[in-house]
């Protein structure tokens, strides 16, 4: 079970390493384009969540972080071991909500900088911890999906 905390320590330092990187080289604003039309690097900083919905509501990122690590660590303790892609999930999940709860506690703002552009669409910039959360949630949705199938056939 380790393992699953180690994921999260692992996307947290790449998450925390990356937006240094950010801004430690980048103004906000800057963009270095890595694939025309499709991806780049923008320098972006976000003081709420996806589509710049609750700006400046740190307080609430605040409890709601605190609730869903609490949450997480409970599944993950409780079912981690006879479920190891549900552990992966929370780990990735975890990991993601610590890195930006980070930013938000530290910084008071989230640093964001993977630009991607989908035919004319310029999707919200976010970060590596934004892409954990994301992966472990669709993992979860997965699982869910292919337990209620296995459920149906019993």
């Amino acid at each position: 079970m380790l393992y699953y905390y180690i994921i999260a320590l692992a996307m947290i330092a790449l998450d925390q390493w990356t937006k240094w990187l950010i801004v430690r080289h980048m103004e906000i604003g800057d963009q270095i384009m890595l694939i025309e039309n499709f991806l780049y690097i923008t320098s972006h900083r976000n003081q709420g969540a996806a589509w710049g919905i609750l700006q400046g509501q740190m307080w609430f990122f605040y409890i709601v972080t605190v609730i869903v690590l609490v949450f997480v660590i409970y599944f993950l303790q409780k079912y981690g071991k006879e479920q190891p892609l549900l552990g992966v999930s929370l780990g990735l999940i975890l990991g993601g909500a610590i890195g930006n709860f980070i930013d938000r506690l530290f910084r008071k703002e989230v640093v964001d900088f993977i630009d991607v552009y989908i035919f004319s669409y310029n999707y919200p910039i976010f970060n590596v911890a934004d892409s954990a959360l994301v992966v472990g949630v669709i993992l979860i949705v997965i699982l869910t999906f292919l337990d209620e199938q296995k459920k149906r056939r019993a």
